[in-house]
């Protein structure tokens, strides 16, 4: 398997961090780590290898990101809306470096998905929402879509809303909404087991797939049994089974 390695610089901000290429050929997916976790991550947590078959095959690429929640949502000495605002550049780190990485590396024709577990399946279900114009699908396992349900404190201003799909979603209207028809699909995929229901994955993942429905927007919700925790093993075991159809 063609693997390397590559740190980015934002060109808009200080901001810089790795990615983590595994793959040849194929759909570029990009794909956000759990709470606090780094690039490497979902080789690490044997993800990569999950659907290691795929990637030999040139049948998709994948490009695994760090995160900034150390300094964004996690940062639990932080009010929420701080917490929001900062988010800003992570954002402006994977769509001025990360993404144009993606595309010279993939061919600038190619569509790039969103993939994550966990937190990281907020990031992927915000990131494409937000900008379905880069990101047209996000496949999302174990996410709690409602930053103002973690460990917060402090007000909730437009930071926390923009970054709160929960809460955009639910006033989407005219040309816009009816793009994102047009534009985005999402999956949400959730276990019924220990962890889902404390992290609050569980409750979010099916309001989140209530809302999209409501608006009209593509999405597929896949509930597992109540023996499929919030947890790795469930998370390959979810992406050896959806990622197939996508790529």
């Amino acid at each position: 398997m063609r693997h390397y390695s590559v740190k980015l610089d934002s060109p808009t901000s200080s901001a810089s961090g790795t990615v983590a290429v595994y793959g040849h050929f194929g759909r570029p997916v990009l794909v956000f780590p759990t709470e606090l976790g780094q690039a490497y991550e979902f080789a690490d947590n044997g993800m990569v290898a999950a659907v290691g078959d795929l990637i030999d095959a040139g049948r998709v690429k994948l490009y695994c990101v760090d995160s900034f929640d150390a300094a964004t949502w996690s940062a639990d000495y932080l009010p929420l809306e701080e917490r929001a605002r900062r988010h800003a550049s992570y954002e402006s780190w994977v769509v001025d470096a990360v993404v144009p990485h993606v595309r010279a590396d993939s061919g600038d024709a190619v569509e790039i998905a969103t993939a994550g577990c966990s937190m990281g399946a907020f990031h992927a279900l915000n990131f494409a929402l937000k900008r379905a114009d880069l990101f047209p699908l996000a496949l999302c396992f174990s996410g709690n879509y409602e930053p103002a349900a973690w460990r917060s404190w402090g007000e909730r201003g437009d930071a926390v809303y923009f970054n709160s799909p929960v809460d955009y979603v639910a006033n989407l209207h005219g040309e816009h909404l009816e793009w994102l028809r047009s534009r985005v699909s999402a999956l949400l995929v959730c276990g019924q087991g220990q962890w889902e229901d404390t992290t609050g994955a569980l409750g979010s993942t099916q309001r989140m797939a209530q809302l999209l429905a409501t608006q009209g927007l593509r999405h597929e919700l896949d509930l597992w049994g109540p023996d499929v925790p919030h947890d790795w093993p469930s998370w390959r075991a979810q992406l050896a089974h959806h990622l197939p159809r996508f790529c």
